[in-house]
């Protein structure tokens, strides 16, 4: 630390190769301290936006909140800081468009070596491309080899850079091999006070399915579980997936992986820190640094798919994984307890029940391993792992649309995108391919109206991009042009334009393949009770459901574009399209985001659902250009935006708080740049309503009293009189209701047509309740009943998701009408 900071002190860069837990933050603090002393600005940046969101707060306490503000790409505070903390993108999209007039005059990239990784490791690199100005420092604990970054920053600034390496772990680590099931060696180390530990499983559904397991140990004492309960209050468990969430919290066990939801995510984090939770079962996103105090690690595997096939973890993973164990200030030394495979344990403990009798060891029927998603480890692999040094980091550069439309925005022609590739840290042979790409690219830009030609002031021609696009107008995706280009082939007159379009832009995000899965699940439920009904034999139904794939809307049309445009777009270079209907199938159905997860079964993929919500929030708003935004697509944009927001504001909520003062830290003037929940537009707040008003009609259309009373129950308001009409609605009314309605009219429809506008009115509005109908559907058309509800407009506000109260006719009424 003192080498670092002395050398931050002297003006040099710094490249700090040291363990985890050797002190890397406090560099990083000493950095924006010199910087903020001398009137500069200092960026932080790392890879994912919970730790983002982490140091912001952080420095907040070092800086004071006017200091410090905070860039995701989703929302911004206070832009204008003198310190910064932001995504790595983040600095990479102000590198490629203002280069060396950036205002980043020194700037902490935590987390190096994600430099490697394969899809986002580009925004690592550029920085160092293009920012001569800047200050670096590069701090990782598995940077390898740091001699190339050396050279590349010193070459680029012509300033000095000091490398401070070490292997010293002011925590010591102890590494253990263990034969023994994972409940024994959780149970052991509760005895041994070698708690919390964190349990590493690779995929989200093991980490919730050994969480679950890990419930049948009494993990906290009486007052514990009080402190716990105490801890929760607050904290609204309303998604699919928060009562489990709940109940796991108030037994001492928590779960942390991408799939939850980051409120969800955020308050583990926040309960590791006090000391309440004993154990943390996630996956091994632990590895990015997030600040969650373990003293073990237990890997329960040392195999993980990596999007191509099941392979031994890398060094570089494995030492991310252990080194988060040993906490600092509280622990004098970490553990890391590795598992053998779950087939190896088995067998050793069959082995040891037949003990030394002949006859019982030869009659064992000893377990293989999976024939799928496996690759052996043993012993000797763990020591392997633990004795090698990372991988070297690989350059993962590479030319994109967005690359070219930053560069070709600072109106200096195409010298600047040139010089970038020219100085990229790959081998000569790619760079002349990325070279060839570029020029394809920018001549597809070109035929798109995308990018222009000019006249210079001496006569000659520059590419500049077209001023008449929206100023937030961005191609971030391989096959962005994809979509511009694509939807012409669409009939902006037809009713169903707006659709496609969706469809259109579904296709070029990526599978969330969890969601696929589970959508197929569903439809072969589906189908599965539709062959029994016709009484197909077992085996043709077997036939029918292996011919079942997720809704795919307009493929046919989608991939017969696609083909074109890949023939007059070399570049495309094997990238594929991926047509998909989530989005579709939730704003066709109406679905609210409660619904849609229990619909599909994604109560483990909340956090993943929300995030694509989030992908397609951003292609709608940023990926098209605005004159083909038709009114219809811009209400399809508030649906999703308006679902996003009301799910998940936990950050925004904390920066309300703070602004309010209900802290100290930030000021009632910090600024807000995107307006967050509870400030929702009256567009938005419809909505909700409607969205909360369906999903009572789902409910009552499937005879699903239960399903309905949990609805009623999540989105009543606080303080409802018991008297009243709305509060007396019990499930016994309720199936009294659907009784005679249905006997009246028929089965209650949820189709398209029972979704159409014109069945849902906003009666009446003021300022405390929206008084909102809604029209039931039968077979034969609209009935003459309504489901009348109150929005009580405050606590939506407040809560940012709707608040609602129903009125429910009486029989009578349903009866004379």
């Amino acid at each position: 630390q003192e080498e670092a900071i002395l050398a931050l002190a002297e003006g040099t860069h710094v490249i700090l190769n040291t363990p985890t837990g050797s002190g890397k933050s406090l560099v990083a603090l000493a950095m924006h301290a010199f910087s903020f002393a001398k009137g500069r600005r200092s960026y932080y940046t790392c890879p994912i936006k919970a730790l983002v969101n982490e140091k912001f707060f952080a420095l907040i306490e070092e800086f004071g909140a006017e200091n410090v503000g905070l860039m995701t790409g989703d929302a911004s505070v206070n832009r204008d800081a003198p310190i910064i903390c932001c995504t790595a993108e983040i600095v990479a999209n102000m590198a490629l468009r203002d280069g060396g007039l950036a205002p980043i005059d020194d700037l902490v990239m935590d987390e190096f070596h994600y430099y490697a990784d394969r899809d986002r490791g580009v925004a690592w690199q550029v920085p160092l491309l293009t920012l001569p100005q800047t200050r670096f420092l590069l701090m990782s604990a598995t940077i390898g080899d740091e001699t190339p970054f050396a050279d590349a920053i010193e070459k680029l600034t012509n300033k000095e850079v000091r490398v401070v390496r070490s292997t010293h772990r002011p925590v010591p680590l102890h590494f253990h091999y263990k034969v023994v099931a994972l409940h024994e060696v959780v149970r052991e180390l509760l005895r041994q006070g070698k708690v919390p530990a964190y349990v590493v499983s690779f995929t989200q559904r093991d980490a919730v399915e050994e969480a679950q397991n890990l419930t049948s140990i009494d993990w906290t004492t009486k007052e514990e579980k009080k402190a716990l309960t105490e801890a929760l209050k607050g904290t609204r468990f309303t998604s699919p997936f928060g009562k489990t969430i709940q109940r796991f919290l108030k037994l001492g066990v928590g779960v942390h992986h991408a799939g939850l939801l980051p409120k969800y995510r955020r308050l583990v984090e926040r309960l590791a820190v006090t000391g309440l939770l004993k154990i943390i079962s996630g996956t091994d996103t632990l590895g990015v640094g997030v600040n969650i105090p373990i003293r073990t690690v237990v890997l329960t595997k040392l195999c993980k798919f990596d999007g191509e096939k099941t392979t031994i973890v890398s060094a570089r993973d494995f030492h991310q994984m252990a080194g988060r164990a040993g906490r600092r200030g509280f622990d004098t030394e970490g553990d890391v307890v590795v598992l053998a495979p779950e087939h190896v344990i088995e067998n050793a403990r069959l082995e040891a029940k037949a003990g030394t009798d002949p006859v019982k060891k030869k009659r064992i029927v000893r377990k293989k391993p999976p024939d799928r998603g496996y690759q052996h480890w043993d012993e000797k692999t763990f020591e392997r792992l633990v004795a090698a040094a990372p991988e070297p980091l690989v350059s993962r550069f590479k030319v994109s649309h967005g690359m070219i439309l930053s560069m070709l925005s600072r109106n200096e022609g195409a010298m600047p995108l040139a010089r970038l590739i020219h100085r990229s840290h790959d081998r000569k042979t790619d760079k002349r391919n990325h070279g060839r790409k570029a020029i394809s690219m920018v001549s597809a830009l070109l035929d798109a109206g995308i990018l222009e030609w000019i006249e210079t002031s001496t006569g000659g021609r520059r590419i500049v991009t077209n001023p008449d696009l929206q100023p937030d107008f961005a191609l971030d995706r391989t096959l962005s042009l994809f979509l511009v280009e694509g939807i012409a082939v669409l009939d902006p007159e037809s009713p169903t334009y707006a659709l496609s379009v969706l469809s259109f832009a579904e296709s070029i995000l990526e599978n969330p393949d969890f969601i696929l899965y589970r959508q197929v699940d569903k439809l072969k439920r589906e189908k599965i009770g539709e062959l029994k009904s016709q009484g197909v034999p077992f085996e043709e139904r077997e036939v029918a459901l292996e011919k079942i794939d997720y809704p795919k809307p307009e493929a046919e049309l989608i991939y017969a574009t696609f083909n074109a445009f890949v023939k007059q777009h070399p570049w495309v270079d094997g990238e594929n399209i991926r047509p998909k209907g989530i989005g579709r199938e939730m704003y066709e159905g109406f679905y609210s985001f409660s619904d849609y997860v229990k619909d599909v079964g994604l109560e483990r993929g909340e956090g993943l659902l929300l995030r694509y919500l989030s992908e397609i929030v951003r292609v709608l708003k940023t990926g098209l250009p605005s004159e083909i935004k038709t009114p219809a697509i811009e209400e399809m944009g508030v649906f999703f935006e308006t679902i996003v927001r009301e799910i998940d504001s936990t950050l925004v909520d904390e920066w309300e708080a703070l602004r309010d003062g209900r802290t100290e830290l930030l000021p009632a003037n910090a600024k807000v740049e995107e307006e967050p929940p509870p400030k929702l537009s009256p567009r938005e707040m419809e909505v909700l309503a409607r969205n909360a008003a369906f999903s009572i009609v789902r409910a009552f259309a499937r005879g699903n009293t239960t399903s309905a009373m949990d609805l009623l129950a999540d989105m009543a308001p606080t303080g409802l009189a018991p008297n009243s009409s709305r509060a007396t609605i019990t499930p016994q009314r309720i199936d009294a209701f659907l009784d005679v309605l249905f006997s009246n009219e028929g089965r209650l429809r949820d189709d398209a047509d029972a979704r159409a506008a014109a069945h849902f009115r906003v009666v009446s509005r003021d300022d405390e309740v929206w008084k909102i109908e809604q029209v039931l559907v039968a077979e034969e058309g609209p009935t003459p009943v309504s489901l009348l509800f109150d929005l009580h407009v405050a606590e939506t506000l407040s809560r940012g998701s709707a608040v609602v109260s129903l009125e429910l006719p009486s029989i009578e009424k349903v009866e004379d009408k």
